[in-house]
């Protein structure tokens, strides 16, 4: 079993930057996707990014294409995501989570182990 921590979130003003680090122990990252999803007060969770197994493929949420950019390190079994002109939607609790095979997707039925959170907030 793999343990997903996150890290990197905090208090940012709207414009701003944050780059989000999912770490993990127990077990090798490198053979699966991992996608980061978030969470808004009263809101459903949400996909943000997913990448592949290698980091040769990623996705985007719309809502975030051109302002996130997801990537890993598999040698140091972290993946990161890079949060740029963030806007105070972008407020909520983000999660990452391994997937169950090589690519990611954008339902959170296909992601297997998840961290705990952490939170983003974004004044404006």
């Amino acid at each position: 079993q793999v343990q997903l921590v996150e890290s990197g979130g905090g208090l940012v003003q709207a414009g701003g930057s944050l780059r989000l680090s999912c770490a993990a122990s127990g077990r090798t990252l490198s053979n699966y996707a991992v996608g980061w999803f978030r969470q808004a007060p009263g809101k459903e969770r949400e996909f943000v990014a997913a990448i592949s197994w290698s980091g040769g493929s990623t996705y985007y949420a719309d809502s975030v294409k051109g302002r996130f950019t997801i990537s890993r390190d598999n040698a140091k079994n972290t993946v990161f995501l890079q949060m740029n002109s963030l806007k105070p939607e972008d407020t909520a609790v983000y999660y990452c989570a391994q997937g169950y095979s090589r690519y990611g997707t954008v339902a959170s039925n296909n992601y297997v182990y998840w961290g705990q959170g952490t939170q983003v907030t974004v004044s404006s």
